[in-house]
């Protein structure tokens, strides 16, 4: 069976400080430069899982570094190289406090709120009589805070600015920015035969300019239905078949776990964990359109540590 990397400690020349996040464990390293790499924990409603899903965070970061190739003419990302499968190294950014959350389809936990009868959305109203996945007539931006520990909370543009999280001239900045990647980002899913349902975008600044940090169009930030099925599913008022993270959040909601005080989180049994990275292989191959290898998994914490030492000593 294939192993999980659940926690890096990794000794790499130069290390400035260590950041232990949800998924990731970034390294500060000399000259504002971060080595993220992409565990395979997993996380939902803002709660670590007990277990690791293997590949998942090779999956991702190769996903999240393609999709970054791919939009660099929109904006500047903080990607410089991939010196291992699991490993990004970037820019270190000062990261603005908001993450840009932009819904092309009504589903998910917009949805959840919207059918609960609450029809405005980080200020925004939306019509009535809305159907579950129903496609907006133009995409909208429901920005979240982004909190070091707990739960990201909604919040309107109005407050972002009201409250300086971010600066005027900044937000208009990156949402016009996130128009630009959501639509550049539908029409390479299209390409795949996939919609871009909805994603998330982080950004940050280094030197007075913007950047794109983190992960970008990834399963773990963004949601994909298929593009075939959509209209049938949709007008039969059936679920539609979908490539992102939220059948880790049905199978939880299904065991009773929304991340409430006093849940139990479900006994996630290797069976359940072969699964997931089942789903996210499908997801890999149907994104990019390349078949995804699998490795050996037996000491991947050395062969980060080789990987990322050698690439710092031959480039900083």
């Amino acid at each position: 069976m294939a192993k999980a990397l659940v926690n890096t400690d990794l000794q790499l020349p130069g290390i400035k400080n260590l950041y232990h996040g949800k998924v990731r464990d970034v390294y500060t390293l000399e000259n504002d430069i971060l080595a993220m790499v992409v565990t395979d924990r997993i996380s939902a409603f803002d709660v670590i899982l007990p277990e690791g899903i293997p590949y998942k965070g090779e999956i991702l970061n190769k996903i999240a570094a393609k999709n970054l190739d791919a939009t660099a003419d929109i904006v500047p990302n903080w990607k410089i190289a991939l010196p291992d499968p699991m490993v990004t190294i970037g820019h270190r950014c000062e990261p603005l406090k908001v993450e840009m959350v932009i819904r092309g389809y009504i589903t998910g936990s917009a949805w959840r709120t919207y059918s609960s009868g609450q029809h405005t959305i980080c200020g925004i109203t939306l019509p009535e009589g809305l159907k579950e996945n129903q496609k907006f007539e133009h995409p909208i931006i429901t920005p979240t805070t982004k909190a070091d520990e707990g739960h990201d909370e909604d919040i309107s543009k109005e407050e972002i600015i009201a409250t300086g999280l971010v600066s005027k001239e900044d937000y208009e900045q990156i949402e016009a920015i996130t128009y630009k990647l959501f639509e550049r980002g539908t029409q390479l899913a299209e390409r795949q035969g996939l919609i871009l349902v909805d994603t998330k975008y982080e950004f940050g600044k280094k030197d007075g300019k913007i950047y794109l940090i983190d992960e970008i169009h990834t399963p773990d930030s963004s949601r994909y239905f298929y593009k075939d099925t959509y209209d049938e599913l949709f007008a039969a008022g059936q679920p539609q078949r979908q490539l992102s993270k939220e059948f880790v959040r049905k199978w939880l909601m299904d065991n009773g776990f929304q991340g409430k005080e006093g849940q139990q989180i479900p006994e996630m049994t290797p069976e359940y964990c072969d699964s997931v990275t089942d789903r996210y292989v499908e997801l890999y191959e149907k994104l990019t359109g390349d078949k995804f290898e699998k490795q050996p998994t037996e000491d991947l914490h050395t062969r980060i540590e080789k990987n990322v030492t050698s690439w710092i000593e031959k480039e900083l």
